[in-house]
C-alpha cells in the first residue's frame, strides 16, 4: 500500500476475537468462500470535463481523488438502476 492507514493497528492487535462484535455480519459457510471470486470491474482512461471548483475540491482531499469520483459516480449509477427495477 502507498497510503498510509488511518487504521489504529495496535489497538486491532491487542483485541481479543471474543472482544470483536460480529452480531450485524452474516456467518459465510465453507461453500460461500469455495465458489468466491475476486472481480474486479476494469477500468478505461477518459477525459471529462468537471467544473474546475469541483475538481479543486476533489483534489484538495488528497490522493485517490480519482477513485472518490469514480465510487461516487457508481453509487449514483447503483441507485439509478435500482430505482429503473
Amino acid at each position: 500500500m502507498n497510503k498510509a492507514s488511518k487504521t489504529d493497528w495496535k489497538r486491532l492487535t491487542a483485541m481479543k476475537d471474543k472482544d470483536i462484535d460480529t452480531s450485524d455480519i452474516a456467518e459465510l459457510g465453507d461453500e460461500f468462500f469455495q465458489n468466491a471470486e475476486l472481480r474486479m470491474p476494469p477500468k478505461q482512461a477518459v477525459t471529462i470535463r468537471l467544473d474546475s471548483d469541483v475538481l479543486e475540491w476533489f483534489k484538495e482531499q488528497g490522493q485517490g481523488y480519482q477513485t472518490r469520483i469514480n465510487k461516487l459516480l457508481r453509487v449514483y449509477m447503483e441507485a439509478k438502476q435500482e430505482k429503473s427495477n
